[in-house]
């Protein structure tokens, strides 16, 4: 018979679906609401393709300063007047040279006398000597002012002896001008360098040196230029020193040099 009691289900308990938790949903690799080109060329989605979007222009983080730049546009703008004026000055300088031929004066020791040469009670030597100089101004354009504040010496092995000033005169060009200049000086070791002068005179040729520092200022036609310096040199060879005699230049070698 059958039984009156009805069948039960076994019981169904749902299965617990267990996540990771580390594995995390990726993202699409088409977003939505854009379409995708299949092989046979439909398109999913409604939206058109997007349009390719150009990139923004790079631009770099290192920004130069302004004051950097606005120095180095100074700095150029030094440079170069410095050197349109160089090059100004060196053409009027060609050209000087070319139309006037300038040339330096030549100078001679003409005579040499000494009127005082004596130790004194404090055994200083006192010197005084009369020099005949002669210059000569070989140009045929030029003038030479010889400007106020000349120094002429008389050395004997890096003594100085004695010292005077260079008179002041306008020498005209191709003119020949002598001059007479008084020089005198007073030497604290006078006793040494007496003995010295005397072991010198005997073998007859006594070493001298003559310098000049003379300003002058050149004359080209009406115009006058600015000043430079003539550095003449002269080296003598006397006989003797003796005083209020009449002494010997043997030999005599006078160099000049310009000094702007």
């Amino acid at each position: 018979m059958p039984s009156d009691r009805i069948p039960v289900n076994p019981r169904i308990y749902p299965t617990s679906i267990v996540i990771d938790q580390a594995t995390k949903p990726t993202v699409p690799l088409v977003p939505r609401n854009s379409s995708i080109s299949s092989d046979k060329g439909h398109t999913m989605g409604n939206n058109p393709p997007p349009y390719p979007q150009s990139l923004p222009p790079f631009r770099s983080l290192a920004r130069q300063p302004k004051g950097r730049s606005c120095c180095c546009r100074v700095i150029c703008c030094i440079f170069s007047l410095l050197a349109t004026f160089l090059l100004v000055v060196g053409i009027l300088a060609l050209v000087f040279f070319l139309v006037f031929h300038p040339k330096v004066p030549s100078y001679s020791v003409d005579r040499l006398r000494i009127t005082d040469f004596r130790l004194n009670l404090d055994l200083s030597l006192y010197a005084r000597f009369n020099v005949r100089v002669t210059a000569k101004n070989p140009n045929k354009k030029i003038g030479i002012y010889y400007e106020k504040g000349g120094k002429m010496s008389v050395w004997y092995k890096k003594t100085n002896l004695c010292q005077g000033s260079f008179p002041a005169f306008y020498q005209s060009p191709l003119n020949t001008t002598a001059t007479d200049v008084s020089l005198s000086g007073q030497n604290q070791y006078g006793n040494t360098l007496m003995q010295a002068l005397q072991q010198q005179q005997q073998t007859g040729n006594i070493p001298l040196e003559l310098k000049v520092d003379q300003p002058v200022s050149i004359k080209v036609q009406s115009m006058k230029l600015g000043k430079v310096r003539f550095l003449v040199n002269c080296q003598l060879t006397v006989d003797s020193l003796s005083s209020n005699n009449a002494i010997s230049i043997k030999a005599s070698n006078c160099k000049i040099r310009v000094k702007l």
